[in-house]
């Protein structure tokens, strides 16, 4: 290319400089555009909503996080069975991480940004905090629902990491009972409770699509319950607790970094995309 009257002829060397950073910004500007045209419409969306709440974006790294994530589970399938979900880590602030990444905003109870950690996620505290996902727990279909969350960190004792209901017909829930063992409901008023430890740095949660069981995913495998599926429980779906909004119960001082509620998907797919999005969050972070 050629940069008429801007440098004198007779200065060769500048013209060459000059054409070659010209040259070098037109490469850049190129690449940018692939980037930004592989950008997820949804992806974009949630981050702009973030950006908007803390008045600026975060770090690249944990924009390309988010960005792959959405694209990730778009890729494996089960994007739309999500209905309502919060990555709570990775935002610069407390607010940043309730900003929904699809369905409606929680409400939160009793959260301070003390309990916030960008690497590792929220951390409730056994008495007065949760979140309300604002999702009923009847508009998944009965044999067709999820619920999950990324436990950064174990409660200390029995507690509820989210659910509707309790051992109400049709609950929903994801607990750890007596000895800190897994202990879920599906659409059911009595737990599957196998001796097993919620596993720390993955995906606790359960998924049914048929009346007769259910699967159950934590510490990186699934196990299969039994339990014929009951009406759902009208309510909503707490995190960090269970029960209802207005008499939430068995709360957990655990931390969790991310919850999806919505229609049965593979929980081992949705567990790799997490833990990838928590690694690379912690990579990118300071």
């Amino acid at each position: 290319m050629t940069l008429p009257g801007l440098v004198a002829a007779n200065n060769l060397s500048d013209v060459v400089d000059r054409e070659r950073a010209w040259d070098n910004l037109g490469l850049s500007i190129s690449a940018t555009w692939e980037k930004l045209q592989n950008l997820d419409p949804d992806a974009s969306a949630y981050m702009d909503a973030v950006a908007l709440v803390e008045d600026g974006y975060t770090e690249p790294g944990v924009q390309r996080a988010i960005n792959d994530f959405v694209l990730g589970c778009k890729a494996d399938g089960f994007w739309t069975a999500i209905k309502a979900s919060c990555i709570l880590a990775g935002a610069g602030t407390l607010a940043g991480a309730l900003v929904p990444l699809v369905g409606t905003a929680p409400t939160s109870f009793n959260f301070v940004p003390g309990d916030y950690n960008r690497k590792t996620g929220l951390m409730g505290n056994g008495s007065t905090k949760c979140l309300d996902s604002n999702r009923n727990n009847n508009v998944d279909p009965q044999n067709n629902n999820h619920n999950a969350v990324y436990v950064s960190s174990n409660a200390t004792a029995a507690s509820a990491y989210l659910g509707a209901g309790g051992t109400d017909t049709g609950a929903n829930t994801l607990q750890v009972a007596a000895g800190i063992l897994v202990a879920t409901r599906s659409r059911l008023n009595a737990a599957f409770q196998p001796s097993i430890v919620p596993g720390v740095g993955s995906l606790y949660g359960l998924s049914r699509n048929v009346s007769s069981e259910y699967t159950v995913r934590t510490g990186s495998v699934n196990l299969t319950a039994a339990g014929t599926s009951q009406a759902p429980f009208v309510g909503n779906v707490l995190v960090f607790a269970r029960g209802t909004s207005a008499s939430p119960a068995v709360l957990t001082n655990a931390r969790l970094a991310f919850y999806s509620i919505g229609e049965s998907l593979d929980l081992a797919l949705l567990d790799a995309r997490v833990t990838t999005l928590m690694n690379a969050f912690a990579a990118a972070i300071p």
